[in-house]
């Protein structure tokens, strides 16, 4: 199981394996002009498909095309943008927010329709009341939809962490490293967790992280830093491509 540890401005997660990650889970204000800038981005796409409609689609009677766009648009907007952009629409891009699951892991399609599904209960009261009252009782500024797909909403740091991709292309690139002992499940499971959330850490706090384990593995101190070398040991479990 994992271990979730709250406070007011952070999100630290622990792994069975005894590997700590700390997230910033984004406050009311900036989730608030994540959605307004994702809102207005939704209108504009609504207005120019309406034109497009009364232009060229009206006069055959497809009306019914209108509300399926408008459907799709209301309910699947989010969704495509935390699968396909790596948990960042356009106003949480711009904002430099990120949905991510609670153990920092990349959202999954699953959990993000279900968060995404139940953005209706946040209106019941009017004026996105529960969810207001929600993300401000919560350490974690967490929704209805957040604590039933179990996801946070966190800042990121771009320019503290290197650009990677969700199917980890760049850890082929690295040198591979056999580690100076056999390895158990358990630590293996540690590293690979280790290198899947390596582009949500920077470079010293990944180092830290790394740290105690890198220590045990290497036979002589190495000049690369404890992260490179797990990340060199998970790329040799990778094989070749």
């Amino acid at each position: 199981m994992t271990k979730h540890i709250e406070n007011d401005t952070s999100f630290s997660t622990e792994t069975p394996e005894g590997i700590e990650y700390t997230l910033y889970p984004a406050g009311l204000c900036a989730r608030f002009c994540a959605f307004s800038i994702d809102t207005i981005l939704k209108w504009i796409l609504l207005l120019g498909f309406q034109i497009i409609f009364y232009l060229f689609l009206y006069s055959a009677g497809g009306f019914w095309i209108l509300l399926l766009f408008y459907f799709v648009l209301d309910w699947f907007y989010h969704v495509f943008f935390d699968v396909f952009f790596r948990g960042q629409s356009p106003g949480k891009r711009i904002l430099g927010l990120r949905v991510v699951h609670s153990d920092g892991s990349p959202v999954s399609a699953g959990a993000s329709f279900i968060r995404n599904l139940l953005r209706f209960v946040d209106s019941f009261i009017g004026l996105y009341m529960i969810a207001f009252l929600s993300a401000a009782m919560s350490r974690a500024f967490r929704r209805p939809g957040d604590w039933a797909a179990g996801t946070i909403v966190i800042y990121t740091w771009q320019s503290q962490r290197p650009q990677q991709s969700d199917k980890m292309d760049w850890l082929f690139k690295m040198e591979p490293v056999i580690p100076g002992r056999p390895l158990t499940f358990e630590e293996k499971q540690g590293i690979l967790m280790f290198a899947r959330r390596y582009p949500l850490l920077g470079e010293s706090r990944a180092d830290e992280i790394a740290g105690p384990l890198a220590a045990s593995l290497q036979k002589n101190p190495e000049p690369r830093g404890a992260g490179a070398y797990l990340l060199g040991i998970a790329r040799s479990f990778a094989g070749e491509r």
